[in-house]
């Protein structure tokens, strides 16, 4: 599962993606926790909204307690409590990148891959938010990426461990940003969580 991935440039949310800029930074590479852009469907169309990379932040978890929320899975993601609400109420967002990492162990030990397009264009992945309510009254923002089974993936099949189950990202099609960020059916927001071509 991808657990780091390099972030579009601020400069191409506008043009890209066709959303409002934030005012926030973020790096130029992003691991559980780091603030990162995700897209969603604002008042005024598409918006960029840098949040948390991880549905349940370190900072909002009792001490000591550790979970990795970066990725949900599709096929349990209604079912899950850390998933389910934010699911039945679809809220749902566009994670913008510019490529993905992950480890191929063919050689015998890992090696890191980074995964992007052949033109080397943005994309966006399925994901899904969630607000959280600060101790100074202001509002903050998490999201996780929504991953599907890659065992019959030409590429993604030969990522990961040997014995371990392969995942991939979903990839929405430029197409259909506006239809997966103003879905308002859990059901019907499943028929996006399609298999990548390979």
């Amino acid at each position: 599962m991808c657990v780091n991935y390099i972030p579009i440039p601020k400069r191409l949310v506008l043009s890209q993606f066709a959303a409002i800029e934030p005012k926030a930074d973020w790096p130029d590479e992003v691991w559980q926790d780091y603030a990162a852009p995700m897209i969603v469907h604002g008042r005024q169309g598409r918006q960029a909204v840098v949040a948390n990379y991880g549905f349940l932040p370190k900072a909002q978890l009792p001490q000591g307690a550790r979970y990795s929320t970066m990725n949900a899975r599709a096929e349990t993601i209604g079912q899950l409590k850390s998933y389910q609400g934010a699911w039945q109420r679809s809220q749902l967002c566009l994670v913008p990148m510019m490529g993905f990492f992950e480890p191929c162990y063919e050689s015998g030990k890992a090696v890191r891959h980074q995964i992007s397009l052949l033109n080397d264009a943005p994309f966006a992945v399925a994901g899904l938010w969630r607000a959280w309510e600060e101790e100074n009254g202001r509002r903050s923002y998490s999201f996780t990426q929504i991953t599907i089974n890659a065992d019959e993936h030409p590429l993604m099949k030969r990522m990961h461990k040997p014995n371990d189950e392969k995942r991939n990202l979903v990839i929405i099609p430029e197409a259909d940003y506006d239809a997966w960020l103003s879905c308002k059916s859990p059901e019907l927001a499943r028929t996006f969580l399609k298999k990548l071509s390979s």
